[in-house]
């Protein structure tokens, strides 16, 4: 489940990411699509209840995430920033782990977290991208360390993992799609009209990535399972190469290379 997630979260990055320069529209348009699409889905589930808290702080963790996301994607290449803003985010999220839920550090988590992030800093350590770059990117590794522990908290409190992952989706794209839709005005309503076929397909795929990595949080190891859904850096690489016509140096593909190893050992061993 988390592997697949990890492949679907890089495909909606590099649609993102090949998409207009608008990148505040294109966003919000993907997340905005993602929480229509969730919207029938609301009466057919339970109510979050002992959620609504988690739900509201991922929500505010998501917001920032996304507006630092959008100033990386706009200041450098995919295969620059990706792998740093994914890489630095499995080490924050097993400290935050241990002492938010509890959960383990196994010697073998520990050794596969250590390899993915020593994968993220070989990426980033040759032609790295531009400071400005580089700094959103790591800001955006904090964010998703952070909602990647408030949404395993809050989707074990649920009565239900459809109920907590339904409403999470509407929340937090109604939230953040709307207010980014706000934000560019009527720029909003010009690129939607060109990119909105993107902005759709983009949606229904971050609906299968986030759902697969709720539904593994709920069951497993979340420093583990945070850790191997970062293989959507080697994913987002090979993606960034092949379809984006990005050039990929040998330190990013050994990088690379690095954090498919660590994601093995946390599927063997962790």
């Amino acid at each position: 489940m988390i592997i697949a997630s990890g492949l679907a979260h890089a495909t909606v990055n590099a649609i993102f990411k090949a998409g207009g320069a608008d990148k505040m529209s294109g966003r919000a348009m993907i997340d905005g699509s993602s929480a229509l699409l969730m919207l029938p889905l609301a009466p057919l589930v339970p109510l979050p209840t002992g959620a609504w808290v988690w739900l509201g702080a991922s929500l505010l963790v998501h917001l920032v995430y996304l507006s630092c996301l959008v100033r990386a994607f706009s200041l450098a290449d995919m295969s620059a920033v990706y792998p740093v803003m994914r890489g630095s985010a499995p080490v924050i999220a097993a400290i935050a782990a241990v002492l938010v839920l509890g959960d383990a550090i196994t010697p073998a988590i520990a050794l596969g977290v250590a390899l993915v992030s020593l994968g993220t800093v070989l990426v980033a350590a040759r032609n790295a991208p531009p400071l400005p770059a580089l700094g959103w990117a790591l800001v955006t590794g904090a964010a998703i360390a952070g909602y990647t522990v408030i949404d395993a908290r809050g989707v074990r409190a649920a009565p239900a993992a459809t109920s907590y992952i339904v409403w999470n989706f509407i929340i937090t794209g109604l939230g953040i799609g709307g207010f980014f839709a706000l934000r560019r005005g009527h720029d909003f309503v010009v690129a939607a009209r060109r990119q909105w076929r993107a902005g759709l397909t983009a949606g229904a795929i971050s609906i299968v990535s986030y759902s697969l990595a709720l539904g593994s949080y709920r069951l497993g190891n979340v420093a583990r399972l945070s850790a191997m859904r970062e293989t959507s850096i080697v994913f987002g690489v090979i993606i960034a190469v092949v379809f984006l016509h990005e050039r990929v140096n040998r330190a990013r593909a050994l990088g690379a290379g690095v954090i498919a190893a660590g994601a093995m050992v946390l599927i063997v061993l962790g």
